[in-house]
């Protein structure tokens, strides 16, 4: 397959037009690999933030007037923080750098995402993990997949026996939610195998749709962090819910992703 668009024509399908989002975002990846390697130093919070958007806006400034072309009518949201339900119609969410801390400490666990979201439903995502040349896509009806084969979530049906992981709170996030999420972690140490912990979401929420550990929860959270995941999960034949059990939206105020057979347990566990 080209890596450009060879006309001027729209996509004709859904399906079509994640051939191209898989196609963008492993573009802005590649420009993030060649930024890649040695930690970026900083001394100040201000430093850090310069830095952080100089990574966004390498990424930015190929996927912004690609995904514009494919969807000129959609809406585009680019800030990882941002929570809540969207404005009716089609936006683009937009991580162009997610787990852009990660990359600066030349740490390998980061990556480009794009979801198509519509009346408030994620349509399609496409995830690129430059540094393994790995693509994870969903498109709603037609399944999740890692470069073209097919994903499932792992039929584990045991708490015990279940590996999980959180993500830490936000920066400057209420010390309530900060609470919230090491009272998880305690719970989860008594009850499952292994608890893993480290940003960011997206990147364990495609080990969840894999089957490579058994669920992902967290606490607030934003649109940019968990549509991507979730569609990808649910597509493989994982459950979202909120931790309580309860159907999540943007809106939720927590997020629970897992292979069926522990979602049950898991919710138990998490409204202790």
């Amino acid at each position: 397959m080209s890596e450009t668009l060879q006309t001027t024509d729209l996509p004709a399908t859904d399906a079509d037009l994640l051939a191209q989002t898989a196609i963008a975002v492993r573009a802005a990846g590649a420009a993030l690999r060649e930024r890649f390697g040695e930690m970026v130093r900083y001394q100040t919070r201000e430093e850090l933030m310069r830095a952080l958007a100089a990574n966004d806006d390498t990424a930015l400034d190929i996927l912004r007037p690609r995904l514009t072309r494919l969807r000129p009518d959609a809406g585009w949201v680019e800030d990882e923080l941002d929570g809540g339900a969207l404005p009716p119609g089609e936006w683009w969410v937009v991580d162009p750098a997610e787990g852009n801390v990660n990359h600066l400490h030349a740490l390998p666990d980061w990556a480009v995402t794009a979801t198509l979201v519509r009346e408030n439903q994620p349509v399609l995502t496409a995830v690129h993990l430059p540094l393994t040349g790995e693509t994870y896509t969903a498109l709603t009806g037609a399944g999740a997949h890692l470069d073209g084969r097919p994903l499932h979530v792992s039929r584990t049906a045991d708490l015990g026996l279940s590996i999980v992981a959180t993500s830490q709170a936000r920066p400057d996030e209420d010390e309530k939610v900060v609470r919230r999420v090491g009272s998880s972690i305690t719970a989860m140490l008594f009850d499952a195998l292994v608890v893993r912990t480290s940003v960011p979401a997206t990147l364990h929420l495609l080990n969840v749709a894999a089957g490579r550990i058994d669920a992902f929860w967290q606490f607030a959270g934003a649109r940019a962090d968990l549509l991507p995941g979730a569609l990808l999960v649910t597509e493989a034949g994982g459950r979202i819910s909120d931790t309580e059990g309860r159907p999540w939206t943007p809106q939720s105020e927590s997020f629970l992703a897992t292979a069926p057979g522990v979602h049950a347990e898991a919710v138990a566990t998490l409204s202790r």
